[in-house]
């Protein structure tokens, strides 16, 4: 392998070095990685994320991943550090702006060690915390058994009615029964409005911390199409991938209560939760990712990500309209935000379904529904997410046509109890080709 000796002028020429070294003598991962794209653009995703923009992709290749940064701008362990706290600070500053907080820290490694770092930072082993329960469309952050929430926390549970609606008066009920240090809101896989200043009267009255996760409406808090917990929780944590476009990582905000005393304790929520991130949980950060943040947060800013949120919801609506119209039902009955949750029928279980409609190139997620009767591995229901449908930019006519699809692929997948199923490979083909006919007319738009 020949050794070059030219010296790197900037991040393009980064870039560009290292695209062609990786073809030239890894050629093995570079057609892996190719294959990957080829596979996003010819698959329908309805998940629950964005695709990352490019421009976030390249500042997560940067030559900040050289630096070594424990600490936090300004106050770092080691030398050589002064651009890591340039784009640190600007991070921090675009976080803020973005969701009108008064406090970020932009180091976390995902929404969930952002959530652990404030819980670790809030509670000692045994304490009580009341979380929403993943059946019910919760996170496993939340006080899950089968996490670290559930494992070292005094974990309540509450959920929905029957109805799929957060019960807020059961929330009340648990809160002043059990006096819990931390209440914890937001969900995985919830429909409609979270309404955080119910949480926060809640939460004031039993004398308990709120701390909200908006990692699946982030985008629509920041674009004014959710209501913003940033000054009714304490602390708000978020991923910046799943409605940011931005890398895997987290965040952590505060607003109004960022500067404020914690009850039982001699600091501020804004001390605290630095000194949670580093040095309690964290050592060096990612640097690199934090450009990447940076990157999707100016992104965030644009009135082309605003215009993405807006399609996120007409999306939703026109999803959760179409599966009503094929007989399916949508748990909550409609969509506020960007999740339609549906309850199976025909035997046919999550697993399956996901399954079925993975071999047929879409690929969703098997969930809980209210009521659930099988373990989270099988489900009853699918979790849809129309955040990647809304950057092909698809209309009416192309949800419904979606959504037909799903349904004629599900008619035709036969049950071999609760994970096996048989779908003819001639359909299964015919299947695939006419997703990647809608993938041809709806193509990736936002990402490339």
């Amino acid at each position: 392998m020949a050794v070059n000796t030219e010296p790197l002028k900037n991040q393009a020429d980064l870039v560009q070095r290292g695209l062609t070294d990786l073809r030239a003598e890894d050629a093995e991962l570079a057609a892996i990685l190719d294959a990957e794209i080829t596979r996003q653009q010819r698959t329908l995703s309805l998940v629950s994320s964005c695709a990352a923009q490019p421009r976030t992709l390249v500042a997560s290749a940067s030559a900040l991943v050289n630096v070594t940064a424990e600490g936090m701008p300004g106050r770092r362990q080691g030398a050589g550090c002064e651009n890591v706290d340039l784009v640190e600070t600007l991070a921090i500053r675009r976080a803020r702006e973005l969701f009108g907080a008064q406090y970020a820290n932009v180091q976390s490694h995902s929404s969930s060690n952002a959530t652990y770092q404030v819980l670790t930072a809030l509670l000692e082993p045994g304490d009580t915390l009341l979380g929403m329960a993943v059946e019910h469309g919760g996170d496993h952050t939340q006080g899950s058994a089968a996490a670290f929430s559930g494992a070292y926390y005094k974990a309540i549970q509450y959920g929905t009615t029957s109805e799929g609606l957060i019960d807020y008066d059961k929330v009340r009920r648990l809160a002043l029964a059990h006096r819990p240090r931390v209440i914890l809101c937001g969900a995985t896989a919830y429909s409609r409005v979270v309404d955080f200043e119910r949480f926060r009267e809640i939460a004031d009255e039993a004398g308990a911390i709120l701390l909200a996760d908006i990692s699946q409406i982030a985008g629509l808090v920041a674009t004014g199409r959710h209501p913003s917990p940033i000054d009714f929780a304490h602390v708000t944590t978020t991923c910046t991938h799943t409605q940011l476009a931005g890398p895997r990582g987290g965040l952590i905000l505060s607003g109004r209560d960022a500067n404020t005393k914690i009850p039982g304790l001699r600091t501020t929520f804004s001390r605290l939760l630095d000194q949670a991130v580093y040095p309690r949980m964290q050592d060096a950060p990612a640097a690199n990712m934090i450009a990447a943040k940076a990157a999707a947060l100016r992104y965030a800013q644009s009135a082309q990500f605003d215009a993405c949120m807006e399609r996120i919801r007409r999306t939703a609506d026109a999803m959760a309209s179409a599966f009503q119209a094929q007989d399916y039902e949508v748990v909550g009955g409609r969509s506020e935000n960007h999740t339609v949750l549906i309850r199976l029928r025909g035997g046919i279980t999550g697993v399956i379904a996901q399954s079925a409609l993975e071999q047929c190139g879409i690929i969703v997620n098997k969930y809980p529904v209210p009521g659930e009767t099988r373990s989270s591995l099988i489900t009853s229901g699918l979790r849809i997410g129309t955040a990647a449908l809304a950057q092909r930019y698809l209309d009416g006519e192309g949800c419904r046509a979606v959504v037909d699809l799903i349904c004629r692929i599900l008619d035709n997948v036969m049950p071999l109890g609760e994970q096996d199923y048989t779908l003819e490979s001639a359909l299964a083909e015919q299947f695939r080709l006419q997703v990647e006919g809608l993938c041809t007319t709806y193509p990736i738009a936002d990402y490339v």
